[in-house]
C-alpha cells in the first residue's frame, strides 16, 4: 500500500520574524528532500471546529482568531508569532493530522506523514507556546479514539524538546499512551520521569545533554519498546521532531540521520507487530535545514519501506 504525504502551500504562508528558527525555509527543505519518492500526495484540509474542540476550548480558538493580524506580525509569547497566514496554516496542520488518521484507519494507505508547520506538540489546552498553536499529535490520537472508536492509541514523541502540550492534552486520557524522549535539562523544563499521567499513561524518558545514538537506542530498547508492546496500541502516532540531530542549533543531543532511520524502522516494526502497521507521523521540530531535510527523508523512506 501507499504512504501518504499530506501538505499544503498554506504552510509556507505562516511567516515568522527574520532570524526566527521556525521559518518558511524549513518546510521548503523538507519538501525538496522528499522529491522523487513514490508518495501519495494529499492536500491538507482545514480542520473542522468540532475537531479542534476535541482538544482545545472554544475560548482559546476565539482568542487565536482575535489575535490574528490582518497585516504584519502578532506576538503571543517570547517565541510564538502569528502572521496573516498563520491561523490557516495551523488549522490545516490539524486537518492534516485528522486526514492522516482517516486514510490510515480506512486502509486507503499504509501510513502517512504530515509535512506541516507550525509544529504542535508544545500547544497546551489553552496556551500557544514554543512556536505551536494546535496540538496536532494529540488531536490525531483523540480523533482515532472518539471518531473511529479505537480503544488504545500510542503517541511517540522523539523531538529533542519535551512535548508538554501533548502531555497536557492527553494527561487524563486513559485510552492513550504518550511516550516521549527529550533532552533534560532543556526548555520547556517539563518531562521528568515522575510525570506519569492521571492513569499511568505517560512515559517520559529524559536524556542527558550530549546523548548519542547508541545511548538513545538503548533507552528505547529498554524502556519505550517494552511499554508499547505492553500497551498494544491499535494505532501509533509519531511526533517527528528532528532537532536531536547533532547539528541542530537549539539543543545538545548527538543523534545523526541514521539514528532517526533506525528509530523509525523500529517503530514501524512494532506497528506491524501490534496494529497492522498503522502509523501516522507529523512534523515537529528540526532547525538545521540540511539535517532536517536528510533526517526527514530517512524517516519517510522507512515509512515507505514499511508500507510495501
Amino acid at each position: 500500500m501507499a504512504t501518504a504525504l499530506i501538505t499544503h502551500a498554506a504552510f509556507l504562508e505562516h511567516v515568522t520574524p527574520e532570524g526566527h528558527p521556525e521559518r518558511v525555509a524549513r518546510l521548503q527543505h523538507v519538501l525538496h528532500a522528499l522529491e522523487g519518492l513514490e508518495l501519495q500526495r494529499v492536500t491538507a484540509p482545514m480542520a473542522a471546529e468540532d475537531d479542534l474542540l476535541r482538544i482545545h476550548p472554544k475560548a482559546y480558538l476565539e482568542d487565536l482568531r482575535d489575535a490574528s493580524p490582518a497585516k504584519g506580525l502578532a506576538q503571543l509569547d517570547g517565541d510564538t508569532f502569528l502572521s496573516p497566514g498563520s491561523l490557516e496554516a495551523a488549522t490545516r496542520g490539524a486537518g492534516a493530522a485528522v486526514r492522516a488518521v482517516d486514510l490510515v484507519l480506512s486502509g486507503e494507505v499504509a501510513n502517512a506523514f504530515c509535512a506541516i508547520r507550525p509544529p504542535g506538540h508544545h500547544a497546551e489546552k489553552e496556551t500557544a507556546m514554543g512556536f505551536c498553536l494546535f496540538g496536532n499529535a494529540a488531536l490525531a490520537a483523540k480523533h482515532a479514539l472518539d471518531h473511529h472508536g479505537l480503544s488504545r492509541v500510542a503517541v511517540v514523541d522523539f523531538d529533542v524538546h519535551h512535548g508538554n502540550g501533548t502531555q497536557d492534552l492527553l494527561w487524563d486520557e486513559k485510552r492513550a499512551l504518550l511516550v516521549t524522549s527529550q533532552q533534560m535539562p532543556l526548555w520547556p523544563g517539563s518531562g521528568r520521569p515522575d510525570e506519569t499521567g492521571a492513569f499511568d499513561n505517560v512515559l517520559n524518558v529524559p536524556l542527558a545533554p550530549d546523548t548519542d545514538g547508541a545511548v538513545m537506542r538503548a533507552a528505547y530498547e529498554s524502556q519505550v519498546f517494552p511499554r508499547l508492546r505492553a500497551f498494544k496500541p491499535e494505532l501509533i502516532v509519531i511526533s517527528a521532531g528532528f532537532d536531536a540531530h547533532r547539528d541542530d542549533p537549539l539543543a545538545g543531543l548527538n543523534w545523526d540521520t541514521d539514528d532517526f532511520r533506525w528509530l523509525t524502522r523500529q517503530l514501524c516494526a512494532i506497528a506491524a507487530e501490534l496494529c497492522d502497521g498503522r502509523v501516522v507521523s507529523t512534523l515537529e521540530g528540526g532547525y538545521d535545514l540540511e539535517a532536517l531535510a536528510q533526517s526527514t527523508r530517512a524517516h519517510v523512506e522507512e515509512l515507505l519501506e514499511a508500507g510495501k
